[in-house]
């Protein structure tokens, strides 16, 4: 079953009572199940809009994804 990166990120720390346990490994994949979600549907959104002919855009939708989601949730 898949989880959203909440679901995953409260499971694990409320299974870890560990005081020297090391959450930033937990912390990363959660960033990461959540950068997959915002992908796609970033991505469902772009072939929705070419599909209904709104959209004229030759760039990549992977490389168009990662610039909307670094400019949108990367800090500098």
């Amino acid at each position: 079953m898949k989880q959203t990166a909440v679901d995953y990120l409260i499971q694990e720390l409320f299974t870890k009572h560990d005081e020297n346990f090391d959450f930033n490994p937990v912390f990363e994949k959660a960033k990461k199940i959540e950068k997959e979600q915002i992908g796609k549907a970033f991505l469902n959104g772009r072939i929705k809009e070419i599909g209904q002919g709104v959209l004229f855009d030759l760039q990549p939708l992977t490389q168009t994804f990662n610039d909307y989601y670094n400019e949108t949730f990367k800090s500098e």
